[in-house]
């Protein structure tokens, strides 16, 4: 076939582009600076392949279609049965055998990247179980979609140095590189839907050679192997670059130092990492799979060294089969949350330098006025724009963590000194009250962010007293005080019919908005949930249950006996607790919609959420605080039996009947993403926990102030973000506000007023304690403002009102897992 004989293949652009199905069953990359690759399988084939980024996608899949030439067509990834293992225990390599339903074939692959170059290996035995090798022909079918895109790329046949290959090229300019060890039969490109490979073999069951350039479009490219000439054994090689003779150089380079020296270096780097582990080690009963080894090989794999301390939250796109390219991102973007839980994963683990190289990363990333966005690219680049005050205060828990673990101190701590600073600074200026809680939907006051945000306050306090900074220290110790006194407050809902008929005193809300002047408490306030339709958006936050309120016991606010929590752990299993096959697994919250529909559609901005397998690693955190072993080990093993196939958690679990047709089945993972960085997470620090017989991350700060020492606050603080409306007697009032003011302030109705300035101090909070600490109940302070370096009024006025009631106190615990030193403190100096 020459060049003069070609045609151009019909139907472009092709389709609109689609990624694939997210429910991975492995997921691998070698641990070496020379290949930055990674690659996913599900179905039995390769679907996503990343490079040079492991937030890059360049391919939407990668399979095989057998067919005899005349009337049989079978396409592995549907119509064959798959089995996966890993090659060797704890080394994401991975044997996929591929048998036709049918009986007529077996496909057998071993699926690496080879360690000296970035290049992907897949070492191929295909076998005829009925008739002889000779009745089928085997096609290679490559979608490329290059830097996270399947539009605009283009495919063509060619070759390098005289190696014939197939060969595409995408945005900003990347190549890839398909080559074979034995010779091609025949290769074609053309667009999908159209002219593609697929379509030429479903129909035709032969593919045209004379399609031999496909451009600027949602392009496939297809080569037939010839399966005489290797016995029905090959190899393939995909090489990448930015440029195709780069890529071809890999691909070729790769097939002809051959696959047992890749094997063997890809082998021993991860033998090296593991082996530097902790023997965490309990495989489960009814399986083959070392879930703990599985476990650490996938926070390895997320984790790129080209981006030391960058660990994205899963190599998939949830329901990507159903999203295009206006889905840049996927989850193969850098959370903060995910990124601080992945690192109490690897420290859990024992893996201290990686940890440490997470919040190097952090400190990195940080924004200017202190704060993380929600989610970033490798590089820091923010993807989305929101902003989760949990994302703000984790890196100073992380940084803590390390600090008290003795794994970084010194000159080599006091470098994150001023990050830390920075991020308690945010979280006191913006805080308590999230712009987004944990799930990225609603803003307010969150239990779980709370506790976040206090307990990341007081290790910064822990840390800035060390570092010579005591008036900035106890500034957080106040604020941190201040904000834990207020959570019944803001967030325990009492008086409810769910109460009621649950027969409780009530139970820490979901998420409760902001408060206002015509609600009593903010859990009388409203929630948008914003994956449900417009007309079931708005609900009532009394009503809104979630297990995020473990959190308090999780962070060491609330002992797991507080008779609040038990009462919210009552109305958690009575709304979100799902029995499945393997065991209880808890939904995020009552009215969920970020999940399948009823049917099995996809998600698509509405559905109906499903049970998350961590919420089952959470709970059994709070049983194992409780004191419960037994039940936290049989949580556990629930943990480890929602896995998919290869091992992997899941995101979320289906909750509905079978399914079959949309491959949907009972207490099985969704299609959402697989695997869960922070699923994994969880899981390696349960079994830290169990093994050192209590919570691996709990911080000891809150335990020993609030469950030990009984601490409470002696004053309560009113802002723009806080404006508060009533004040306990025998409490003192303090204003922090943005910039320099003076209060003119009266508690006699204006019978008599005071002008009192503020002060400023390290967090660049202006405040000023005003004198309510021994006036009467039922008396209110009013104030209003007068603006000094612009020299205006506020022209409005405020009232707190004396109301004398006292919050509910932290119940002391008789016995803490942590013991530090505390104490008290007084009100700072104005």
């Amino acid at each position: 076939m020459t060049d003069t004989d070609a045609i151009t293949p019909p139907g472009a652009p092709g389709w609109q582009a689609r990624w694939t199905s997210s429910a991975k069953s492995g997921v691998g990359t070698a641990l070496t600076a020379a290949s930055r690759v990674w690659f996913t399988l599900s179905h039995g084939i390769l679907n996503e392949i990343y490079y040079p980024r492991v937030d890059t996608a360049c391919t939407r899949d990668f399979g095989l279609i057998v067919t005899d030439g005349k009337g049989y067509f079978s396409e592995e990834k549907r119509e064959a049965d798959h089995e996966i293992s890993m090659i060797e225990e704890g080394v994401p390599a991975f044997r996929l055998v591929n048998t036709a339903r049918d009986g007529r074939y077996r496909i057998e692959k071993e699926i690496l990247a080879d360690s000296r170059r970035e290049a992907l290996l897949q070492k191929i035995t295909f076998q005829a179980l009925e008739g002889n090798l000779s009745d089928y022909r085997l096609y290679a079918l490559l979608a490329p979609h290059l830097v996270n895109a399947g539009a605009d790329n283009t495919a063509w046949v060619g070759d390098y140095k005289g190696t014939p290959m197939l060969f595409a090229s995408g945005r900003q300019g990347l190549s890839l590189a398909v080559a074979s060890s034995v010779p091609w039969r025949a290769r074609s490109v053309g667009y999908v839907g159209a002219s593609d490979g697929w379509q030429q073999l479903s129909r035709t069951k032969t593919i045209d050679p004379r399609y031999r350039r496909a451009e600027n479009g949602n392009v496939a490219m297809t080569g037939e192997i010839d399966l005489a000439a290797g016995g029905g054994a090959f190899l393939l090689a995909l090489g990448f670059g930015a440029r195709p003779e780069e890529a071809g150089y890999r691909a070729l380079a790769s097939l002809q130092d051959g696959f047992e020296r890749a094997r063997r270096g890809y082998v021993s780097g991860w033998r090296a990492w593991q082996s530097g582990l902790l023997p965490l080690d309990r495989p489960a009963s009814n399986t083959n799979l070392n879930s703990y080894r599985i476990s650490t090989a996938v926070l390895a794999t997320h984790q790129p060294l080209s981006f030391p301390g960058a660990v994205i939250a899963s190599l998939s796109i949830p329901w990507g089969y159903n999203k295009g390219d206006e889905d840049l991102g996927g989850y193969h973007l850098v959370w903060p949350r995910d990124l601080v839980e992945t690192a109490g994963g690897f420290l859990a683990a024992g893996a201290v330098e990686e940890t440490k190289a997470i919040l190097s990363y952090l400190m990195a990333i940080q924004e200017e006025d202190g704060h993380w966005s929600q989610n970033v690219w490798l590089d820091g680049a923010p993807y989305w724009g929101g902003v989760q005050m949990d994302e703000c205060a984790f890196p100073i828990l992380l940084a803590d963590m390390l600090r008290r673990g003795g794994h970084c101190g010194g000159a080599e701590f006091e470098r994150f000194v001023p990050m830390i600073e920075r991020a308690a600074g945010y979280v006191v200026r913006n805080g308590p009250v999230t712009c987004q809680d944990r799930w990225e939907e609603d803003a307010g006051y969150s239990p779980f962010t709370l506790a976040v945000e206090i307990a990341g306050l007081l290790a910064a306090a822990d840390i800035l007293e060390e570092a010579g900074k005591p008036a900035a220290a106890q500034y957080l110790r106040e604020k941190a005080d201040s904000w834990n006194d207020e959570i019944e407050h803001w967030t325990f809902a009492t008086g409810t019919e769910l109460a009621e008929r649950l027969g409780i005193s009530g139970y820490y809300v979901r998420i409760a908005p902001p408060e206002t002047a015509d609600a009593a408490s903010p859990t009388d306030g409203f929630v948008p949930i914003k994956n449900r339709p417009p007309s079931d958006m708005n609900q009532q936050a009394a009503l809104l249950v979630s297990p995020d309120a473990l959190a308090l016991v999780r962070f060491g606010l609330r002992a797991p006996d507080d008779p609040r929590i038990v009462d919210t752990v009552k109305a958690i299993d009575a709304l979100l607790k799902a029995d499945l096959p393997q065991g209880p697994v808890w939904y995020r919250y009552n009215g969920d919609g970020y999940g399948e529909h009823d049917d099995g559609r996809p998600f698509d901005g509405t559905g109906v959420g499903r049970p998350w397998p961590l919420l089952t690693g959470e709970r059994a955190h709070y049983e194992l605080a409780l004191g419960r072993r037994d039940v936290a080990e049989q949580l556990l093993a629930t943990v480890e039996a929602s896995a998919g196939k290869g091992g992997l958690l899941p995101e979320q679990v289906w909750d509905g009947p079978d399914m079959p047709q949309r491959e949907l089945f009972r207490g099985r993972p969704t299609g959402s993403a697989m695997p869960l960085v922070w699923a994994h997470s969880e899981h390696i620090k349960l079994l830290r926990s169990l093994r050192d017989g209590e919570i691996f991350d709990m911080p000891p700060q809150t335990v020993q102030r609030y469950q030990r020492d009984g601490v409470t606050s002696a004053l309560r603080v009113w802002s723009f973000n806080q404006k508060l409306r009533s004040l306990p007697a025998g409490k003192t009032l303090r204003i922090e506000l943005s910039a320099p003011a003076v209060v003119h302030w009266t508690m006699d109705d204006w019978a008599t007023s005071h002008d009192s300035p503020t002060s400023k101090n390290s967090f660049d909070i202006h405040f000023i304690d005003l004198p309510t600490k021994k006036a009467a109940r039922g008396k209110s302070i009013r104030f209003t403002l007068f603006w000094t370096e612009p020299g205006r009024w506020e022209g409005t006025d405020f009232a707190v009102e004396l109301d004398g009631s006292t919050p509910l106190t932290p119940r002391r615990v008789r016995k803490a897992p942590h013991r530090v030193s505390g104490r008290t403190p007084e009100p700072a100096e104005a």
